[in-house]
């Protein structure tokens, strides 16, 4: 049983209570949000609620054990807190959502409900449904190593350890053109050899995209091609970081970066092809296997 502060749980004992919803949003990126089903604006914990012009919450299905718990958040989109071109580029994936229950007369009497990510956004006709995962939901994602070939490591993070803000390695680029729905003539990228920045980054720096980044999937001369659609979120005159992409390859690793030290995969590991050949009449016999 949950237990409340006692002048909470004064108030409910009451019989007469004020209550509202209060929801504080943390995205990935740092930006906070508040927003309140209450008609009139609310401040606590350093975060303003606003009025959320139909903001509601779902109910939430309690569950036994290890399931995941989920709620849904409904409301309608716009422009001055939750946009839908923000919903589209993705700055509220995996954001954290706080569910407070708030005495509106006075809010030092509150209590947290509960504290989850967002799941699925869905949109349709100018109202959105977020659903909120509950805590349960990180027991499903795996941890751990995966013992496989390639490499498991983020390019210059700090089980890799190579430092990709040099020169070589990252180059200031602005979009020139947009050649289709994926992809995005760039400058910049003159000198490098080709497709140097291939399964790199790129990280918008202006425009409607700023602070995201993406996947390069490939790299054409002054062409990269993303894994998202372009759209219209990108103009001319755009402004981003590309970054070099490796392809976790034991062999790009040492000529590529020099960094074969650090490499996180096992490129030693006998495949599957390994394991199902059969012995050849040129194969040695004597228990050891050449790596090429």
């Amino acid at each position: 049983m949950r237990q409340f502060g006692e002048e909470f749980a004064a108030h409910i004992a009451s019989g007469a209570t004020t209550l509202c919803w209060c929801w504080r949003i943390e995205r990935t990126d740092g930006v906070t949000l508040g927003f309140t089903d209450h008609d009139v604006a609310l401040a606590f914990g350093g975060t303003a609620f606003e009025p959320a012009h139909g903001l509601d919450g779902g109910e939430t299905v309690q569950k036994l054990g290890a399931q995941t718990e989920t709620a849904e958040v409904l409301g309608v989109l716009h422009s001055e807190a939750i946009s839908e071109d923000d919903i589209a580029l993705g700055r509220y994936d995996g954001a954290r959502v706080e569910s407070w229950r708030v005495n509106w007369r006075d809010s030092a009497q509150r209590e947290l409900i509960r504290a989850d990510t967002i799941g699925e956004i869905t949109r349709e006709d100018g109202v959105f449904r977020a659903e909120l995962r509950s805590g349960q939901h990180a027991m499903n994602v795996p941890r751990g190593r995966l013992y496989q070939h390639m490499c498991d490591a983020r390019l210059g993070d700090g089980r890799c350890g190579k430092n990709i803000e040099t020169a070589a390695f990252r180059v200031a680029a602005t979009v020139t053109g947009k050649p289709d729905a994926t992809s995005a003539t760039v400058s910049g990228l003159d000198g490098f050899d080709a497709g140097w920045f291939s399964h790199g980054v790129a990280r918008w720096e202006s425009g409607r995209r700023a602070g995201i980044e993406e996947t390069i999937v490939r790299q054409d001369g002054g062409t990269i091609a993303l894994d998202r659609p372009v759209g219209d979120w990108v103009e001319i005159g755009d402004t981003l970081t590309v970054y070099a992409g490796c392809d976790k390859r034991f062999s790009t690793c040492g000529a590529k970066f020099s960094n074969a030290i650090n490499f996180q995969g096992f490129p030693h590991i006998p495949g599957t092809d390994f394991v199902l050949r059969y012995p050849g009449t040129d194969d040695r016999l004597d228990g050891r296997r050449i790596v090429s």
